[in-house]
């Protein structure tokens, strides 16, 4: 087992590269365990190693490859010091400190590093339908995040799958620059609250598709289009989108806390309001991991800045007071 480190972060992304950033220039000397390529859960990178074009994060007027933007993330972490390890972490122990993480076996007696502060920022997945080259056609016609792609998608005609309110704050953003928008869902009514039902209704480029559910994607190389069944006949049709937008939900990546940290029942890791601060001192969560309302990389950056400046200042008032 390694010396005590001061700070441990685990994951990456904008969160965790930004606070690998902040903490590295601080001289703390992070480790980073950023995540395994094999993993879906905990992917080095984030989400936007599975991003193509990224318009909407500042500085880049051009726009931006969102591996190309997590590769500077991390190059400059890296360059003021950041220890960077491409594993996982198989579980923590944060009932005593310093604080224990383990890499591999997670059943091995003795963990596999030390921290005197732990910083999550093991970021959420988008739900996905689990049809074939889903993963191929992100950023190809089909996404997960209106706000970051819904300038693309200028005059054509789209479809959003889902039934919630997120399904329909996607479609009536979306509406502001598709031609039509078609709400695939599987069900005869929707889940989503009054005023967002009321909303949707009266949009006239809202239109809905019921008791349906998708059963592939048309196209090579990009969306031309969807494969539904209705669930009632059976019948199989197709729908002539070239957008795809899929808000059925995300899931945080906290099954490794579970137990050891206060979370909502959605699983996001709950912080202190206006802080990073989790309910567990010295331990610190930011970006997506704890963000359900924004979920956007720049968020996540900024709040993994705040992880690290809070994560420094308490060290050194631990520091002071011993």
């Amino acid at each position: 087992m390694s010396d005590i480190r001061d700070v441990i972060i685990i994951g990456s992304g904008p969160a965790g590269l930004t606070a690998a950033i902040y903490t590295a220039r601080a001289n703390l000397s992070p480790l980073v365990l950023e995540g395994e390529p094999s993993s879906t859960s905990d992917q080095p990178g984030g989400q936007l190693m599975l991003t193509t074009d990224v318009e909407n994060f500042p500085g880049f007027p051009e726009g931006i490859m969102g591996p190309e933007l997590m590769m500077n993330f991390r190059t400059q972490a890296a360059r003021f010091g950041a220890e960077i390890q491409t594993v996982k972490a198989s579980k923590v122990d944060l009932s005593a400190r310093p604080y224990s993480v383990w890499v591999g076996d997670p059943d091995t007696p003795e963990p596999t590093h030390r921290a005197h502060a732990i910083i999550i920022s093991t970021g959420a997945q988008s739900i996905m339908l689990g049809l074939p080259r889903e993963n191929e056609l992100i950023g190809h016609g089909l996404s997960t995040c209106a706000t970051c792609d819904g300038f693309f998608f200028r005059d054509h005609e789209i479809a959003v799958v889902g039934g919630g309110d997120s399904a329909l704050e996607e479609a009536h953003f979306l509406s502001r620059f598709a031609s039509k928008v078609t709400v695939v869902h599987r069900r005869d009514e929707l889940r989503a609250s009054k005023i967002m039902r009321d909303r949707s209704f009266n949009n006239p480029k809202i239109e809905f598709l019921w008791d349906t559910v998708v059963e592939g994607y048309l196209g090579d190389s990009a969306i031309s289009g969807l494969a539904v069944r209705n669930v009632k006949t059976d019948e199989v049709s197709e729908l002539a989108v070239t957008g795809v937008f899929i808000a059925i939900g995300h899931k945080p990546n906290t099954d490794l806390f579970k137990g050891q940290l206060a979370m909502k029942d959605s699983g996001y890791l709950i912080t202190r309001t206006g802080t990073t601060s989790t309910d567990v001192e010295g331990v610190f969560a930011c970006g997506d991991v704890q963000d359900d309302l924004y979920r956007q990389a720049i968020t996540a950056a900024g709040s993994g800045c705040q992880g690290a400046l809070e994560a420094e200042r308490w060290l050194e008032s631990q520091h002071d007071a011993s």
